[in-house]
């Protein structure tokens, strides 16, 4: 199949001579002007355009500019017969690939479209290399490349293979239901099911017939078989979430399946069988509860087989940014608006928050700002205060904002940027919040610019 040029000029002889040239290695179309070339890009693939500067109506830099807007996009060369070294930078600035004079040497356009194909066809080779590289790092739609996700990921990752039992452990929100479906992914289950039951939604009766199935007749309102999660999961994987909620009668059940593979429904003593891979999840301390009696030891060391720990937001600042950009796209796509656009002071002080609700509270942020700030900038003093102050302490940490003692001109620094974006920007404001007259004020910024806030 023969690579396809587009050749783009006003002169009737120039177009046909190089078509006469080129036609029996290349499919070769031409277009008069930069609107004729328009319909052309628009309506058929090319690999390389080869375009005039000078041409009547638009010029040549045109072509250059919407050929590089296509999504295939094809290697352009510009050719003039007022080469100069203005234009040539010109045309190589708006993305030429390369730069011809007239009379058009055939021997060098030939070398020079022959490297143009060799250069797009390495940028479609490393186009899939990098797909296939974001398939092999990235799982389960799991965003991030902090050192403490990485660990989580290689963890996942090795064993994954296994048909080993997994404990996964994490505050609320950290996301641990999407390791749990990565694992399961990258699992020779994976064409299997994947069954999840949250078991704090259910009450205790609930929960086991919602888990194991019952026959009818079992107990007052089972007025037909119910096959359970179990059966569902048979051949795959079976993810319980909030383990820590489950009774200890329930516990007593879950462990003997964990032992012998069998379980029996509600109201009949026939045992079944099944084969699944069990993974659990808590963001409780399972450890604590062994100690007060509400959760049974024996259980406990069943599911921690394979114990993965997710790291709160808090403690992946650098994956912040991408999560939060991640979103915003997600929930303008979704509402057809433009995400807002979060600007570096604002970014700064959203990676100091410590999050209690971690990835789930981000979404919500991010939600609400697309919402509230329709494609808008959203700088530090648009936060809510709880934001711009660092978030509340964890319990058993200080509730002081400030972690650690702080030299008299950091605390000085730190009241003097509060003050400016308690008054937005608005310098004779934040003179009479700090108890100074604008000159001092002014005196301070000079000398830690860094602090100023553009008055709006």
């Amino acid at each position: 199949m023969f690579a396809s040029v587009l050749i783009v000029d006003d002169e009737k002889h120039t177009r046909e001579g190089l078509q006469q040239a080129l036609e029996d290695n290349y499919d070769i179309y031409l277009a008069q002007d930069a609107e004729e070339a328009f319909n052309l890009l628009d309506s058929e693939p090319f690999d390389v355009v080869i375009t005039d500067l000078r041409m009547p109506g638009k010029s040549g830099l045109k072509v250059v500019d919407k050929a590089l807007t296509l999504t295939n996009r094809p290697v352009v060369l510009m050719m003039t017969a007022y080469g100069n070294v203005e234009t040539a930078v010109e045309a190589m600035k708006r993305g030429a690939s390369d730069f011809l004079t007239k009379p058009v040497n055939l021997e060098k356009l030939e070398i020079l479209i022959q490297r143009a194909l060799r250069s797009k066809s390495l940028e479609v080779e490393n186009k899939g290399l990098h797909e296939r590289l974001d398939e092999k790092f990235n799982i389960g739609g799991i965003i991030g490349n902090s050192a403490p996700l990485i660990r989580v990921i290689d963890r996942v990752r090795l064993v994954a293979p296994s048909k080993t039992t997994i404990l996964i452990e994490g505050e609320t929100g950290t996301g641990k239901e999407l390791i749990a479906q990565a694992l399961h992914q990258l699992s020779p289950r994976s064409k299997q099911p994947f069954v999840t039951v949250h078991c704090a939604a259910l009450p205790t009766n609930l929960l086991e017939s919602e888990l194991f199935g019952h026959e009818k007749g079992a107990f007052t309102g089972a007025t037909e078989r119910r096959i359970g999660r179990f059966e569902f999961a048979d051949g795959g994987t079976l993810f319980l979430d909030e383990i820590g909620e489950i009774s200890l009668g329930t516990q007593v059940k879950l462990l003997r399946f964990l032992e012998q593979k069998i379980f029996e429904r509600i109201g009949n003593s026939k045992s079944i069988k099944v084969d699944i891979r069990l993974i659990a999840a808590t963001n409780r301390n399972l450890t604590e509860m062994v100690h007060e009696g509400s959760f049974r030891e024996d259980l406990y060391f069943r599911l921690n087989v394979v114990q993965i720990v997710m790291p709160p937001l808090r403690e992946r600042p650098d994956d912040l940014p991408t999560l939060l950009n991640h979103f915003l796209k997600e929930f303008g796509d979704e509402n057809g608006i433009e995400p807002p656009t979060i600007e570096p002071g604002a970014m700064r002080a959203l990676q100091h928050y410590r999050w209690p609700g971690n990835i789930r509270e981000l979404r919500n942020f991010a939600e609400n700002s697309v919402v509230l700030n329709r494609g808008g900038n959203i700088r530090d003093f648009d936060l809510d205060p709880k934001f711009r102050g660092g978030g509340a302490a964890t319990p058993g940490e200080p509730t002081s904002p400030i972690a650690n003692p702080l030299s008299v001109e950091e605390n000085e620094k730190r009241l003097l940027r509060e003050a400016l974006v308690e008054s937005r920007g608005n310098r004779t404001r934040a003179a009479k919040l700090m108890g100074i007259s604008r000159r001092t004020l002014h005196r301070k910024l000079t000398q830690w610019p860094e602090l100023d806030v553009e008055d709006r």
